[in-house]
C-alpha cells in the first residue's frame, strides 16, 4: 500500500500515513491547529492551506470546489475533510 508523508508545519510534527485517509483525520491524530465544524464538506471552517504537495493530494469534488469558492480560498487552499492524501511529501497549516 502506498504511504505518503505529511507535515503540519503549525505544530512542526511529520507523519507517515496510509494513502486515501482524509487530511482531518490525520490533522486530529497529529494535534494540529486545522478546526472543523462538520466533516460533510458544507461549512468551510476546515480550509487548510497546502504548502507542498499539492500534486499529492485528491482531485477537489465540485461540492468542495463551490465551498472554497464561496469562502474566497486560495488556489493551494483545500477542505481537510474532503481531500484525500494520495501519496509522496505533503506540508500543511491551518488556513
Amino acid at each position: 500500500m502506498e504511504k505518503a508523508k505529511v507535515t503540519f508545519s503549525d505544530v512542526a510534527i511529520s507523519v507517515t500515513v496510509p494513502a486515501g485517509i482524509q487530511i482531518i483525520e490525520v490533522s486530529e491524530k497529529a494535534g494540529s491547529g486545522i478546526i472543523y465544524g462538520c466533516r460533510e464538506g458544507d461549512c468551510g471552517t476546515c480550509i487548510t492551506h497546502v504548502e507542498l504537495g499539492m500534486e499529492n493530494l485528491s482531485k477537489p469534488s465540485e461540492s468542495e470546489a463551490k465551498i472554497l469558492k464561496e469562502n474566497l480560498a486560495g488556489c493551494n487552499d483545500r477542505l481537510a475533510c474532503q481531500c484525500r492524501i494520495l501519496s509522496g511529501e505533503i506540508k500543511l497549516r491551518p488556513a
